[in-house]
């Protein structure tokens, strides 16, 4: 396999394409709207449902119009350290919750999809923080059209990854392809500065024996070896000589003539007996193992979870606290402007975040509003097993939410505040205002 060694030099004689030509690409499709007239669009004019003591705000109407109002509040505007959504896949379906009711369509494809999401996009930058960031989660259906989107809303140069999400068992297909078990998030942030807190796994005893080989005689400890130099030239300090030696070719040391001195003193670098340094790496000094982009961990609540709220699309919440611990901090505004059975807002106050959350579904909202006051409900097989139910609900992957009502206020954008069902309309009036 060739290594890359240089991102610019060629040693042969053949024409190299320039370099400085520009690599932004655009999608371009039917009804597609300037930024400026996206940014001009009305916000919505929207009715205090119910009110409590904290600052987490639920609505229920038009995403779009409701972002327009949320962008005219300097609290959020440019306050927002994380968002994360899950909207429609395009799968020209309609989908049901538990009881069989309707809870939303996803009947948008093609160029009317695309700029369904990308007006929410441009809207949802306006409130994302310098130093925050934003998880986009879809399928194959757009995931490869929203990359150029993402790309031309935030920037090709602040894609972070495509998270590869394991979404399911594997499935006995009896059509010619492989079995469909995976979607996507693409991670975006808006700067080059932003909120990161590197997730880790635990090790395990057998990983770490097999990375962590060898042992420092002199004090017992485990430790792997390292090379102590990185591709690229350098003219600085760390493309100078030490110990008599220059770098390999094409390549510099990955620390300062002195610092390495520094660390052979306290005997971290290991010497082969032809010479050769290598930087020694601790076993007990390890965080664990560094997350990668490929989750297998997260499949989908209703083939996972012992709890739901009964709601399609369902996510599952260790998904959303991975994403929430990694990319804010406590107090942090959290958004998920598709927020559907309301996990992300759900962790994002567990987490001691601050939260905004909206949907247009009266599913959703009686979905959430459930959630967040009594708590998560057994699944499926479990539901008329009492014994079983029993042992679940104390291995369950994630408790039920102790939330009590008073943590968030509800909005209705005016146009939704007749079609909001008698379910949610009990609700609103047997909870005690704050």
């Amino acid at each position: 396999m060739a290594t890359g060694i240089s991102k610019t030099r060629w040693q042969g004689d053949i024409d190299l394409p320039p370099t400085d030509i520009t690599t932004e690409i655009t999608l371009s499709y039917t009804g597609k709207k300037t930024s400026a007239e996206i940014l001009a669009m009305p916000s919505a004019a929207t009715q205090l449902l119910w009110s409590g003591t904290d600052v987490n705000q639920l609505y229920y109407g038009d995403n779009l119009a409701i972002l327009a109002l949320l962008r005219q509040n300097p609290a959020l505007r440019g306050q927002v350290r994380l968002i994360y959504i899950d909207p429609p896949f395009a799968t020209k379906s309609v989908f049901q919750s538990r009881n069989q009711t309707d809870a939303y369509h996803d009947l948008r494809a093609g160029a009317a999809y695309i700029e369904f999401l990308r007006e929410r996009l441009i809207l949802l930058k306006e409130l994302l923080a310098d130093d925050g960031s934003i998880y986009l989660h879809l399928d194959t259906n757009m995931a490869f059209h929203m990359k150029l989107i993402m790309d031309e809303v935030f920037g090709a140069a602040n894609f972070r990854n495509w998270i590869t999400r394991k979404k399911c068992n594997p499935k006995n297909y009896t059509r010619k392809n492989y079995g469909n078990v995976s979607d996507f998030i693409l991670f975006y942030t808006k700067s080059d500065n932003y909120v990161w807190h590197r997730p880790y796994e635990a090790w395990t005893e057998n990983r770490a024996e097999k990375e962590y080989q060898y042992v420092e005689a002199e004090t017992g400890r485990l430790y792997k070896k390292v090379p102590i130099h990185a591709p690229g030239t350098r003219n600085g300090e760390t493309g100078k000589e030490w110990r008599g030696m220059l770098p390999p070719p094409g390549k510099h040391w990955q620390y300062t003539p002195a610092r390495l001195e520094e660390m052979d003193a306290r005997g971290e670098i290991y010497w082969s007996p032809t010479g050769n340094p290598r930087r020694k790496v601790y076993f007990d000094e390890s965080a664990g193992v560094a997350i990668q982009d490929i989750w297998l961990e997260f499949r989908d609540a209703h083939n996972q979870n012992i709890n739901i709220t009964g709601y399609p699309t369902e996510k599952n919440p260790d998904m959303l606290r991975r994403i929430i611990e990694t990319s804010s901090n406590e107090g942090d505004w959290v958004l998920d402007c598709f927020a559907g059975s309301g996990t992300t807002l759900d962790v994002a106050q567990q987490l001691k975040r601050r939260w905004v959350g909206i949907d247009n579904s009266t599913e959703a909202i009686g979905a959430i509003l459930q959630r967040l006051t009594t708590g998560l409900a057994p699944m499926g097989d479990f539901i008329n097993r009492p014994e079983i139910v029993s042992q679940a609900q104390q291995l369950a992957m994630f408790a039920p939410t102790p939330s009590p009502a008073k943590n968030f206020t509800v909005y209705a954008a005016e146009p939704y505040q007749g079609q909001i069902d008698s379910a949610i309309q009990q609700w609103l009036k047997e909870q005690p205002h704050a």
